[in-house]
């Protein structure tokens, strides 16, 4: 008997018995769809935080004020600024730095025509764009003779723009910030979300001197509330880190036994920790979605037995005229590979539907690769030989004589 009338065999027993096939099969439909999914899930929250990563920059240090005394108070960290726009100048000119840009930010009320606004005022230097990867989606931004001059000039962020000015193009317009007007001389490209949740394109940049003399005020003048740095190199990170830290504790006068005002923080290092976290997670609930395949395989194998028993006497006569051990045991091992696969097609039809359902619901990139599909047909193919064997090999096992005989 060739291999095309065993398969042939193998699908007429399963047609024959449509309810049962198609509820074994549902364990299998349920587990690759499940898989698929959370694989989707997990690789696009991975692919979500890589692109907030990169939008941050590279090789990125940013650099906060530390904790302070003072007439024997012990101040925490950030409380007290300790970081000035000349210590921003200072650290630029390091051998290992490529730019820095120092950063005030606060709260005011935006408001143009009948439109008003509340958020975020980051005063900042030219610097800072090409630092954090910022690219203008129209416009420009201000120049360093914008910043000498202190001039009311703003750039707006995506969903800043959208709520004060609507559909209006608000490049040449002039709005107010905390009833001063302004200039709106360039719009940013979206950026999304940064890692800590806080929506990036909802904000307001202006002239680090205008944000300090005329919008936020600043108890301490040239004071900033931290700096963003770029080495030259991700290879010169470390560098950078130590000679920032030599520089800094100089400027700021602190001697051998005393502790830094500021911290030096590696952004590069904490992206690529929750990159690699996402990706962990991602396989994480792979592994765990695959459980309901493994649970499907053993329902696969239980009723497989329970075929074998009922097909005990057609096992008799089939191997009274001639069917050989390897046939009977290819024929129920096919069985049991077939609901495997069939299901595994459904589930991932199943779950490729369910991927984009989530997407669509959820604005959060799912990504469904063929490389995952493969997967889960691999472990699909696994698991349908590994639990069908044993059914078939003890089908293949009955002796033609008792196998007749069996009511």
């Amino acid at each position: 008997m060739n291999l095309f009338v065993i398969i042939g065999e193998a699908l007429r027993a399963l047609k024959l018995n449509r309810l049962r096939t198609g509820l074994t099969m549902l364990g299998m439909i349920i587990g690759v769809a499940a898989v698929v999914l959370m694989l989707s899930i997990g690789q696009g929250a991975q692919i979500n935080i890589n692109n907030t990563i990169a939008s941050m920059g590279s090789h990125l240090l940013i650099i906060v004020p530390g904790a302070t005394s003072s007439g024997g108070l012990r101040f925490g960290s950030g409380s007290v600024r300790t970081l000035t726009i000349s210590d921003a100048q200072a650290v630029a000119e390091l051998p290992s730095i490529e730019a820095a840009a120092p950063v005030i930010s606060g709260i005011a009320q935006l408001s143009y025509s009948a439109n008003n606004w509340s958020t975020s005022i980051t005063g900042v230097t030219p610097d800072y764009f090409p630092v954090s990867n910022w690219e203008i989606a129209d416009g420009s931004i201000f120049a360093e003779a914008d910043l000498r001059s202190a001039i009311r000039v703003a750039v707006l962020g995506k969903v800043t723009a959208e709520n004060l000015f609507g559909n209006e193009d608000p490049i040449g317009r002039t709005f107010r910030i905390a009833n001063k007007p302004f200039l709106v001389v360039g719009i940013l490209a979206a950026k999304g979300q940064s890692l800590s949740g806080r929506d990036q394109d909802d904000n307001v940049f202006v002239p680090i001197t205008t944000a300090q003399r005329q919008i936020l005020g600043n108890q301490f003048p040239g004071s900033i509330n931290h700096m963003l740095v770029q080495a030259k190199s991700s290879d010169t990170l470390d560098e950078a880190e130590a000679e920032i830290t030599q520089l800094l504790r100089q400027r700021h006068r602190i001697t051998d036994k005393m502790e830094n005002d500021f911290t030096v923080r590696n952004l590069t290092a904490l992206a690529t920790v929750a990159s690699t976290t996402a990706k962990v997670m991602a396989w994480m609930l792979g592994a765990i979605a695959s459980i309901s395949l493994l649970v499907g395989g053993i329902g696969i194998m239980n009723i497989m037995l329970v075929s074998v028993t009922e097909r005990t006497r057609e096992i008799g006569i089939r191997m009274a005229i001639g069917a050989s051990y390897r046939i009977i045991l290819m024929q129920f091992l096919l069985e049991a590979l077939f609901i495997c696969i069939l299901g595994g097609l459904m589930g991932v039809a199943l779950g490729v539907g369910g991927a984009w359902m989530v997407s669509q619901s959820t604005d959060m990139p799912i990504v469904v690769t063929f490389n995952m599909i493969g997967l889960a047909f691999i472990f699909v193919t696994i698991i349908g030989i590994f639990f069908g064997f044993y059914p078939a090999r003890k089908a293949a096992a009955l002796k033609p004589v008792d196998a007749l005989r069996y009511e």
